[in-house]
C-alpha cells in the first residue's frame, strides 16, 4: 500500500458504527502514514456495533459540525444498521457530507454508509455498491447498483461489507495519492 504521510482523514460516526468498518480503516490509514481525525455529532465518544452485540468505545477527536472541509483529503464513513440511519437524520451532518462529496475530494462508504450519500443527495447516475438490504434503496436514488467488493465513481467509493475492508483500504489510499497527484489535496 502507497504511504500517505501528509494526509488528512476525516471518520464521521456516531453511536453503532460497525466496529470494524471503523476500526480497520482508522487504523490501516493510520498505518499508511495519514492523520485520521474521527468526528461525532456532539464530539464525545461513541460505542460500535460488533457481531450482535455493543462493542468497542471510540474516542471522538471533534464535531462533525467542527470539521472544515478544506483542511482534510478524504471522507470514510463507516455502516452498520444503526450508524448511518441516526447520522442520516441529522441535516448538518447530511450537508457536510454533501459539502464533502461537492468538493471533489475522496468520499468512501462502507455497507449501510451509502444512505448517507443517498440523502446528501449524490448518487444519481454513479456507479455504485453497498450492503445488500440497501440496493434498492441505491437504484430508487438513480444509482447503477453492482455487486462488487469496492466500486469507485469519481471521487465517490463504495463497498458491501467487512469483508471488503481491505480492498475498501486500498481504493481510499488509491483515491487520496491521486487527488494529492492532481493537485486536489487539502
Amino acid at each position: 500500500m502507497d504511504r500517505i504521510d501528509t494526509a488528512r482523514i476525516a471518520i464521521f460516526a456516531t453511536d453503532g458504527f460497525e466496529q470494524s468498518e471503523l476500526t480497520t480503516p482508522k487504523n490501516d490509514l493510520t498505518d499508511a502514514g495519514a492523520t485520521v481525525t474521527v468526528a461525532t455529532p456532539d464530539g464525545s465518544s461513541i460505542r460500535g456495533w460488533d457481531g450482535d452485540d455493543w462493542g468497542d468505545v471510540t474516542a471522538a477527536d471533534a464535531r462533525i459540525e467542527d470539521i472544515d472541509i478544506a483542511d482534510f483529503d478524504a471522507l470514510v464513513l463507516p455502516g452498520g444498521q444503526i450508524n448511518p440511519d441516526l447520522l442520516r437524520a441529522m441535516p448538518a451532518v447530511v450537508d457536510k457530507i454533501r459539502a464533502f462529496a461537492d468538493s471533489g475530494k475522496p468520499v468512501a462508504a462502507i455497507c449501510h454508509a451509502p444512505w448517507l450519500l443517498i440523502e446528501a443527495g449524490v448518487v444519481e447516475g454513479r456507479r455504485m455498491t453497498s450492503f445488500n438490504s440497501i440496493r434498492t434503496d441505491l437504484k430508487n436514488a438513480g444509482a447503477d447498483v453492482v455487486d462488487e467488493e469496492v466500486v469507485t465513481d469519481g471521487n465517490v467509493i463504495t463497498s458491501r461489507n467487512p469483508g471488503d475492508l481491505p480492498a475498501f483500504v486500498r481504493a481510499i489510499v488509491d483515491a487520496v495519492t491521486r487527488a494529492a497527484s492532481e493537485g486536489r489535496a487539502a
